[in-house]
């Protein structure tokens, strides 16, 4: 096939037309649940299925399909801010211009920043980017006809596919979980089933696991049972209810701790990025010859030009609905100072938090958690004591949406660029299409806000049913809005966590000075602030990965081997995800929550023994199959 073909009108518009089936179910599950899924894997595998049938599509039109579409499912996590709007009261349904204005400059401010950092935490970053790397190995395996290679990712999809239909159907239990007491206090393990989430184990590494397993250990083996010492109740409501008020604030501490202590590591390559965007820009101009393709960029004078357009549109947007805020033109002023130095700081941690575990993983409303408090604390500075709070948790809401809209992108597009440079594909072309993807998203989200909270509104806000989405993130944040602006939030643990976090930092680099191996804290930072649900079978997974590596090793042909696993995670990853779109769009168009569920509550205790079985003979199983297949 021909590899000219890249930013084409048709690998465009399949995936303007894939946003749609993403973008929604993105919305849905994010309002649901509080998590969303990467995209740009399924959205890789259905381009290749689709572009199949045209004999001149090429690999990097599939590229070009799976960013638009990943770029737009993923900026589907606006959901976990906008929301609150709806909760407080100050809006009754999601205005499209405004909401589609808010999601639309977010993320193209999250584009343009990203940009420079291409090459830093792409290029020049030892970085694993799992979802990345396994978009990539899709891409290659399916066009270059490696039969071998389509068999295992083929297996690996239909066995994470197929445990994922069983616990739908609830014959398999899809989450194993025990609470108990430990003296006084309480703890408990739970682990979702999840090979999707084995996968991403497998990818991100060994390091990266255990130092998500420390965190893990910090949260449960300590300062739950710490914290629960002495209350009274069942251990799994008491420990639970712990984690979500307090220990979760101690890891959002720790993540503040990391973010900064990561961008303070990465400034460097930071800097000597914007340089090399800089002298590529000085190269062109002075027509000393032309960058290789695969070296790209957006001219950085039109990234610049770009992003202050944007900001002046943020400007007219945010004073529209400054209301009788005290100070407002300060406020105003500070609020686009603020997008600017924690949009660009918030990239750039983001892009690397993506890159060490992946987008679907990374802790996005984490950092939701800290833009709402930044938001708050400096507009209520600005505005001056005595102001009403309502309206200032109105402004720090619409704030935090922008800067939001930038945290999801950047937590995206890297991931998309490393699948890029794998592939050979052009750096400025794929930017472009990434701007594509978000003004699809921003079209698609708001009307699907909309009727979702029409259809069944959102818990806590006025009129809300018994069948409202729970949207916890966007409760949460709208929650710390007003505890910071109203004078009523317990900064202790928060405090706890950035202290830990220092500690942990220090670890990190005396570890990597005597062993060349650290400990990375914002892993660990992840470990105690994700659910134990989402973040131990990516320990397991890591681990499962290492070993398998190992045995590689003593193979006649380790790397050919190592491949082989990673195809395999690749798999598991499609298979999941592939059947989550799915489902989803069964859930919303049945309005049940199990639609595919065919075995009565009576029947959960023997899902709960069958399901650790199965997972764990169907795990030896494949792992023996990939080590078979090269």
């Amino acid at each position: 096939m021909s590899q000219t073909r890249e930013l084409t009108v048709r690998a465009i518009l399949l995936g303007g037309v894939l946003t749609l089936m993403f973008t929604a179910a993105n919305v849905y599950l994010g309002l649901r649940v509080g998590l969303t899924f990467a995209t740009s894997i399924p959205a890789a595998v259905i381009s290749m299925a689709l572009l199949r049938a045209f004999a001149n599509g090429t690999i990097l039109e599939n590229n070009i399909v799976q960013t638009v579409a990943s770029a737009a499912g993923t900026l589907a996590a606006i959901c976990f801010v906008l929301p609150g709007l709806v909760m407080i009261g100050a809006w009754n349904d999601f205005p499209f211009w405004t909401t589609a204005l808010i999601t639309f400059l977010g993320g193209f401010l999250g584009v343009m920043f990203s940009i420079p950092l291409r090459r830093a935490l792409v290029v020049d970053a030892p970085l694993p980017y799992p979802e990345g790397v396994a978009a990539a190995e899709v891409l290659k395996v399916g066009e270059s006809g490696n039969k071998a290679g389509l068999r295992i990712i083929t297996t690996g999809a239909l066995a994470s596919a197929g445990f994922a239909l069983l616990a739908a159907m609830r014959i398999a239990a899809a989450e194993a979980a025990n609470f108990f007491r430990v003296g006084s206090g309480a703890t408990g393990i739970s682990a979702g089933l999840s090979f999707a989430l084995l996968g991403a184990g497998h990818l991100v590494g060994i390091s990266v696991g255990l130092a998500i397993g420390l965190g893990i250990l910090i949260g449960w083996a300590g300062a739950v049972p710490i914290l629960t010492s002495g209350i009274p109740g069942p251990a799994e409501e008491v420990a639970l209810t712990v984690w979500r008020e307090q220990v979760r604030f101690f890891g959002a501490g720790v993540i503040g701790v990391a973010a900064i202590w990561t961008l303070l590591s990465i400034m460097g390559p930071i800097v000597g990025g914007i340089r090399s965007a800089v002298a590529a820009s000085s190269h062109r101009k002075s027509g000393g010859g032309t960058l290789p393709l695969q070296e790209r960029d957006l001219p950085i004078g039109i990234v610049a030009g770009a992003s202050l357009v944007a900001l002046v549109l943020i400007g007219f947007l945010l004073a529209a609905n400054i209301g009788d805020i005290r100070n407002g033109p300060l406020v105003l002023a500070g609020s686009l100072i603020f997008v600017v130095v924690a949009g660009a700081f918030i990239a750039a941690v983001c892009g690397y938090m993506a890159g060490l575990i992946g987008a679907s993983n990374s802790p996005i409303s984490g950092v939701g958690i800290l833009s709402i408090i930044g938001a708050a604390l400096l507009i209520g500075a600005v505005a001056g004591g005595g102001s009403d709070s309502g309206p200032l948790v109105v402004y720090a809401l619409l704030v935090t949406a922008v800067v939001f809209g930038i945290a999801t992108i950047s937590n995206d597009n890297l991931q998309d660029l490393k699948t890029g440079q794998l592939v050979g594909a052009t750096p400025w072309r794929q930017q472009v299409a990434l701007i594509f993807g978000v003004f699809f998203g921003s079209l698609v989200i708001p009307p699907v806000l909309s009727l979702l909270n029409q259809a069944y509104g959102f818990a806590g806000a006025q009129g809300a049913g018994a069948n409202a989405l729970p949207a916890p993130q966007a409760a949460l944040i709208s929650a710390l809005a007003k505890g910071v602006l109203g004078g009523t939030l317990d900064w202790r643990m928060i405090g706890y966590g950035g202290i830990a976090g220092v500690v942990i930092a220090v670890l990190d680099r005396v570890l990597r000075k005597t062993r060349g191996k650290g400990c990375p804290p914002l892993a660990v930072g992840l470990g105690i602030y994700l659910p134990m649900q989402t973040s131990l079978l990516v320990v397991v997974g890591a681990v499962a990965g290492w070993f398998y590596d190992r045995r590689a090793k003593l193979s006649g042909d380790p790397e050919g081997h190592e491949r082989m696993g990673v195809l395999l995670a690749t798999g598991l990853i499609v298979g999941e995800s592939l059947f989550g779109v799915a489902l989803a769009a069964l859930v919303v168009g049945t309005g049940s929550d199990g639609p595919l569920a065919v075995m009565p509550e009576s029947f959960t205790p023997t899902a709960l023994i069958l399901a650790p079985v199965l997972f764990a003979l169907l795990t030896v199983w494949l792992y023996r199959r990939a080590a078979r297949a090269q």
